[in-house]
């Protein structure tokens, strides 16, 4: 269905913090004959972008400019409809992400998005999974530094120890970075729809098949001392493990029984105590629509670190894997997590589905399940590190 199709890529959201990131990092990497458009609301701001991307590889001073919005679904249809592969950057998304969502999987359009609000992936499992493998669109959530590190970190783990035997990993990771305003907006969000979250993650588990004689799970979840790294580990209740076990579900490389758990490591205990403390009372305080929408103002959509901020970020994201008799450390590593890095891994997720050979998919899928080493292959050569540290046996 995707034959005949006027853009190999479309961004939608284009002129935001991360949309306009990732239009740059695209413009340096388009190859020859990719067929880019970016799209949003407001054409004269697609038109500066356009300026700016020009400078960056002139060949860009001709791509197509898309009007669309969110409250407009015939804009999106048509949108999703001239696209093989569309890009959105526009969230909030439990709140504007579905319309195109809806677009895509009945257009056969492929989709990529850098959601961290779980809530949204499991609606749209519900809605749109069924009909996205009728018509051949692969719809991928989290496809930016929530989930893509984790993600294939824990694939090419795996990949490195005995094959047909239960496996154990875990993840730590270590980051410096800032927010900006579009992801502390999803956030509060997140905070404040506990109960609607609930409720679909339920719902999508009475739905989604489980695999055929295998098990995954997780593994325990406490905080613990990592002595080899030195840190205090506390559970990521991020959405980050939920796209590890769905990957982990739908492949039968990772063995018979396959446990994962997600931690972020942290060097001195007090620190560690605050960041609890601090979670739980953003979860409190985002309950309160007024105290909600005063954190909101304190950083405006479309605001975000400075380059000089973004170019002292980076992140270690280490796994420990074991089973078969053997134990392997891995990393994946690179800089500013929440921005460049992310432009960069949506980017080139987008370019992977567009121009490479891939495995046969459709529906909701992981981007482990859809882009696997393909992928990890972009990431390395444009600059992230995915490595083994250490082998030996358990």
């Amino acid at each position: 269905m995707r034959d005949g199709r006027d853009y190999d890529i479309v961004l939608f959201g284009a002129t935001g913090f991360t949309g306009a990131l990732t239009a740059e990092y695209l413009a340096g990497a388009l190859p020859e004959g990719c067929r880019l458009a970016l799209a949003g609301r407001n054409q004269g701001k697609l038109a500066d972008l356009r300026g700016r991307l020009a400078a960056i590889n002139p060949a860009c001073g001709e791509l197509g400019l898309l009007e669309a919005d969110v409250t407009r679904p015939d804009s999106l249809a048509e949108l999703a409809r001239s696209a093989r592969v569309v890009i959105s950057t526009v969230g909030p998304y439990v709140r504007f992400g579905e319309p195109l969502v809806a677009a895509c999987a009945e257009a056969g359009t492929d989709y990529l998005d850098l959601t961290g609000e779980p809530e949204f992936p499991d609606r749209m499992y519900l809605r749109y999974h069924e009909r996205a493998r009728q018509t051949g669109a692969r719809l991928i959530h989290a496809a930016g530094f929530e989930s893509i590190p984790p993600d294939l970190g824990a694939y090419f783990t795996v990949q490195q120890l005995p094959a047909d035997v239960p496996l154990r990993v875990t993840g730590s990771l270590r980051m410096n970075g800032r927010f900006s305003g579009g992801t502390l907006a999803s956030a509060l969000t997140a905070f404040a729809r506990g109960k609607q979250t609930l409720s679909a993650a339920r719902a999508r588990g009475r739905l989604e098949p489980k695999p055929a004689g295998r098990k995954v799970g997780s593994t325990e979840l406490w905080v613990c001392r990592d002595r080899e790294l030195g840190a205090w580990l506390l559970p990521m209740p991020t959405i980050d493990p939920q796209v590890v076990r769905r990957s982990a579900r739908a492949l039968d490389a990772y063995g018979p029984d396959f446990r994962y758990g997600h931690f972020l490591a942290v060097r001195r205990l007090p620190v560690a105590a605050g960041l609890g403390v601090g979670a739980a009372g953003a979860v409190l305080l985002a309950q309160l629509p007024p105290v909600r929408s005063w954190l909101s103002n304190r950083l405006a959509p479309g605001e975000g670190p400075s380059a000089e901020q973004r170019a002292q970020s980076w992140f270690k994201l280490r796994f420990v894997g074991e089973g078969g008799g053997r134990r392997v450390v891995t990393q994946v590593s690179g800089g500013d997590p929440g921005y460049s890095e992310t432009a960069k891994m949506l980017a080139e997720a987008a370019l992977c589905l567009a121009v490479d050979e891939l495995p046969e998919t459709a529906g909701q899928v992981t981007p482990a399940v859809a882009l696997g080493q393909p992928l990890i292959d972009r990431l390395q050569r444009a600059g992230l590190t995915f490595e083994i540290l250490d082998e030996r046996a358990a």
